[in-house]
């Protein structure tokens, strides 16, 4: 799943992976069980990866849009054997304001607010950075 976490705003937060610098990112993951519902593995991951969520003021929303991609060659082995592509839900956390956020250090050394734009541009994967350019058509 794919979390794009942003304000009313439209900055958006990123998170550079610890494994790849200079891979920025939104909050993804994979649903922890077979019948782990995909809004309940994302407000996980969302803690996991940035302590943030419900406390901080956040509304998750699910974007009902679903895309299937090719899981990249370096992440296969985190997959089952012969495990080529993924299914991706995206969703987004609206935050009222940009808050710091607490980052698991064994997956993501730096975090960015950035414009919404500039966010999509950053981002190393093209499903990320197609989502948030969906962003100001997402407004409530």
């Amino acid at each position: 799943m794919l979390v794009v976490i942003h304000t009313p705003a439209l900055e958006v937060l990123l998170i550079e992976r610890a494994d790849r610098p200079g891979f920025w990112q939104s909050v993804t993951g994979s649903l922890d069980a077979l019948d782990e519902p995909p809004e309940q593995a994302a407000w996980r991951e969302v803690a996991e990866e940035t302590g943030l969520g419900a406390a901080q003021g956040g509304v998750l929303t699910d974007w009902r849009h679903e895309l299937v991609y090719e899981i990249y060659p370096q992440w296969r082995h985190r997959y089952a054997p012969g495990v080529t592509s993924n299914t991706e839900h995206w969703f987004g956390l609206e935050l009222p304001a940009p808050v710091v956020p607490t980052l698991s250090p064994r997956e993501h050394m730096a975090h960015a607010w950035l414009p919404w734009q500039e966010a999509a541009a950053r981002c190393f994967s093209p499903s990320n950075a197609e989502a948030i350019l969906t962003l100001p058509a997402r407004r409530r």
